[in-house]
């Protein structure tokens, strides 16, 4: 239980955090996330470039912390996706369909929080959370263990428990499908991050679904 001091300390914390992650937010929203540097986000916060590093371990750390601030509409939109589903492995390919909507619709941020370089001390999705927990408040408890996971691999392994629980797929081979889905998505990712593809977000989001879907080994339908 913590005393008030303490409750006050991370108060305080997580103001000064926001100060920067809204500057750099700023930054990101106005000029792109390639533009964003330690200078401007003093400058438009109104502190010391020296003071971020109070709270952050690095420009990366910035960056993911702020890129997480967009993904609000996806955790927003994710559990009016998953009411639609019929049965486990329909719920499974709505969340993907869901993350590929919006993670494509915003590959920078994306590519930022699940597959850019977060250097020495890699900051993560649950420190996130742990710091900005109202961003969660109507999220659905049984989605949370996912979405606290930074690890995309991981993040499938979660999602497709219950199809697992309920026999649509090996557990043996769970890691493998996990891996193989996350590597797809990944791709189309990359190819609309480089401008290698001219898929609209919707046939792309189509296509990587339904690559998901077929090379999901069900053992009944």
């Amino acid at each position: 239980m913590k005393n008030q001091a303490e409750k006050n300390k991370e108060k305080q914390t997580v103001r000064m955090m926001s100060y920067f992650i809204d500057a750099t937010v700023k930054i990101i929203e106005e000029e792109g996330i390639d533009k964003v540097t330690i200078r401007k986000i003093g400058d438009i916060a109104g502190y010391n470039s020296a003071t971020i590093y109070n709270y952050f371990e690095d420009l990366s750390h910035v960056i993911f912390f702020a890129s997480m601030r967009f993904l609000k509409k996806y955790t927003d939109a994710l559990p009016k996706y998953v009411k639609k589903a019929q049965n486990p492995f329909e719920r499974y390919l709505l969340i993907w369909e869901c993350f590929c909507k919006y993670s494509f619709e915003s590959p920078q941020i994306y590519y930022a929080v699940f597959s850019a370089d977060l250097g020495t001390h890699p900051a993560n999705i649950e420190k996130y959370y742990e710091y900005f927990s109202s961003d969660l408040l109507d999220f659905p408890d049984d989605l949370k263990p996912m979405l606290l996971e930074s690890n995309l691999s991981k993040r499938t392994l979660i999602a497709f428990n219950q199809c697992i629980k309920e026999g649509y797929f090996d557990v043996t081979h769970a890691e493998q499908i996990a891996e193989s889905h996350y590597l797809i998505w990944q791709g189309m990712l990359t190819q609309l991050l480089n401008n290698r593809s001219a898929y609209t977000v919707e046939d792309a989001t189509k296509v990587t679904v339904d690559l998901i879907h077929s090379t999901s080994p069900l053992k009944k339908d």
